[in-house]
């Protein structure tokens, strides 16, 4: 399932260069005729970070410093009821995400950095809860990442539900890449799958290891922030930061070790190597990963008739160039890269509405639908 760039377009380039194409020979270019344009939605907001809809088409969504919203014609509430927030850093309030029968029985999942625990700092948590009168009822804690820390990177997060109704969240190895990442006894570098309930399901890869987090999916990650349901095959897709390069995009599979740091395509960055390999026996190779990095946030793969020439590509949000890019993908290789609405601001997540319609969340702007010229 996984393929090296270094593969993907090789047949194509040999007779103009004998040579393999690289991530950044992948031409990023803007489109000559963009059909499409943003509107303003939701405006005046600092760092936006998760957006989700509910039944009435109205939506909820999250700000990093710590509060939530609801917004319904035209007019944004605050939300009462959220535990505290530990904003340090890249922490803060995270993502925000429906029970798909959520119509039913009025579960939301939220993801934050929370301090609860013994030692100073925090850690991402993971809470499920119910939305009654403009406040969080029926509160339960689902997850708590262990140790708490000071440092203020990398705490993930984002939050995606399968065909079956597991439920899969990340997050980010905290900083400390020599020891997260890479063992399954410590939280951290991970993807979780739980139960909707926050049990753990019966077939977790490492249920059966009495020191491991049993909730743990995959490992070896570094940041992610990028997590979606591929809704043609029902696949979990996810992306993350690399440092300076390596970016990824993997899709994610039980058990699976996705290589970080053995294995990356970036450096550190100051300019100096941290590891000179890019491949290793038994760690995943990335579907496609950016060099130079675009530090990605939100990730959408898109299945809307609002779109019809977007049908299957994905969207990504670029934190550093501050524009939404669009891949096209050809048999899981990407084939083209696009950049849309560029100098719009740095994008914090994309997510597709229950109408197909495309929001955008842009820090210091505010949350934008993606219509027709």
């Amino acid at each position: 399932m996984k393929k090296s760039l270094f593969s993907t377009l090789f047949l194509a380039m040999v007779c103009l260069a004998c040579a393999q194409q690289t991530p950044s020979e992948v031409t990023a270019e803007s489109p000559e005729n963009l059909n499409y344009t943003t509107e303003l939605v939701v405006e005046e907001m600092g760092i936006p970070w998760g957006m989700t809809f509910l039944p009435d088409g109205s939506m909820l969504f999250t700000e990093k410093s710590g509060q939530l919203f609801h917004f319904v014609d035209g007019k944004k509430t605050i939300i009462a009821g959220l535990p505290e927030v530990y904003v340090r850093g890249q922490g803060g309030l995270m993502d925000i995400a429906t029970h798909p029968d959520y119509e039913n029985n009025g579960w939301l999942y939220i993801t934050f950095a929370s301090s609860e625990g013994e030692e100073e700092g925090g850690n991402t948590a993971l809470i499920r809860a119910k939305l009654r009168n403009d406040s969080l009822v029926s509160i339960e804690k689902l997850y708590k990442a262990v140790p708490n820390t000071k440092k203020g990177q990398h705490f993930g997060s984002r939050i995606a539900f399968d065909d079956a109704g597991y439920l899969y969240f990340s997050i980010g190895e905290r900083g400390n890449r020599e020891v997260n990442p890479q063992d399954i006894t410590r939280d951290g570098g991970k993807i979780y799958r739980l139960n909707d309930d926050g049990s753990i399901p019966a077939d977790n890869p490492f249920v059966n290891d009495a020191d491991a987090k049993k909730a743990i999916y995959s490992y070896g990650h570094r940041n992610p922030q990028g997590l979606t349901k591929n809704p043609f095959t029902g696949e979990i897709w996810e992306h993350e930061h690399g440092p300076r390069g390596g970016d990824e995009i993997n899709i994610i599979q039980k058990g699976k070790n996705y290589g970080w740091p053995v294995i990356s395509y970036g450096i550190n960055y100051s300019g100096t190597s941290f590891t000179d390999i890019t491949e290793k026996e038994g760690m995943e190779q990335p579907l496609f990963y950016w060099v130079p990095s675009i530090a990605p946030n939100g990730l959408v793969i898109v299945h809307s008739d609002r779109y019809p020439n977007w049908e299957g590509n994905l969207l990504v949000g670029s934190l550093k160039f501050q524009y939404l890019e669009r891949l096209i993908l050809k048999d899981n290789e990407v084939v083209k890269r696009e950049k849309l609405f560029e100098g719009i601001g740095r994008l914090r997540d994309v997510v597709q509405a229950p109408d197909g319609f495309i929001y955008i969340a842009v820090e210091g702007k505010g949350i934008l639908k993606i219509v027709k010229k």
